[in-house]
């Protein structure tokens, strides 16, 4: 079964053509094998770029641990660029089908290969039902969330997949490390939850590290971003355009004033090859 690893701003997924390639019944397993650093190829899990009956193409994406996500804002712009680079859709404007519905995508292509891509990550969601969240507020800002012995501030906000934020001085690796996989399973999270740690720079720029559900700390995080900005922004922190410096590069977000949120940054195909199962 061939492969492509791919990565947006240090975010790595390895891709496999569904279009043309075979799959095995169990994907989590599948994507567990693959994604695994010391057995495997290596990645933070499995994208799956599918045939749509809505879209140009459909993403499936599937964490470290074999689960299976409703988006990944990193992902939707490799498989952007996968998709023109190799022909499914030959185009500037593509359309991909993910678990957040059907998401529009503007690419850059430079010397024929798209470089950077812009996305309509669509509304964030704030009611505490479809985040899902126990957390009170619609959204709930800065909410008393007990753990590990301390009273942490979590903002929630889904962008199609739940997100907790935490502002904090610095992000550390206790915050990150620690605190971070137990807010992620932690009850105010029935489905779990991708935790960012946020450090405010100015009203234009912030900080972040994530602990993502399913996977733990990865170098980026596309929708964390997102939420990341958006919490911000309800809690009168940032300016509606802001800057993101993840540990593995910076992505660009806009809150548009018709309520959309839209993520730019990098995407990039690193090599391809071919699983022998």
């Amino acid at each position: 079964m061939k492969f492509t690893k791919m990565h947006g701003a240090g975010n790595d997924y390895v891709y496999v053509n569904a279009f043309t390639e075979k799959l095995p019944s169990d994907l989590g397993e599948l994507a567990r094998k693959m994604a695994d650093r010391h057995f495997g190829i290596g990645g933070d899990g499995m994208i799956l770029i599918c045939p749509s009956e809505r879209a140009d193409a459909r993403m499936r994406m599937f964490n470290l641990d074999g689960s299976e996500g409703e988006m990944c804002g990193n992902g939707v712009r490799c498989v952007g660029k996968y998709v023109y680079d190799h022909g499914i859709a030959t185009k500037e404007t593509v359309t991909i089908e993910t678990g957040r519905g059907v998401l529009t995508l503007q690419l850059f292509p430079e010397n024929g290969k798209v470089a950077r891509v812009r996305v309509n990550m669509g509304k964030p969601i704030f009611n505490p039902i479809e985040i899902p969240t126990t957390l009170t507020g619609e959204p709930p800002k800065r909410q008393p969330v007990q753990v590990a012995g301390r009273t942490v501030e979590v903002t929630a906000i889904s962008m199609g997949n739940p997100h907790g934020v935490v502002f904090v001085d610095e992000p550390t690796d206790e915050w990150v490390l620690s605190i971070g996989p137990k807010l992620e399973t932690h009850p105010v999270f029935p489905r779990r939850a991708n935790i960012e740690f946020v450090k405010v720079l100015s009203r234009t720029e912030f900080q972040m590290r994530v602990w993502e559900r399913g996977s733990g700390e990865t170098w980026a995080c596309g929708t964390g971003a997102c939420a990341s900005a958006v919490a911000g922004m309800i809690n009168g922190l940032f300016d509606r355009k802001v800057l993101a410096h993840l540990r593995g590069g910076d992505l660009e977000i806009e809150w548009a004033d018709s309520g959309e949120v839209f993520m730019t940054g990098p995407a990039a195909e690193v090599f391809s090859g071919e699983w022998p199962e």
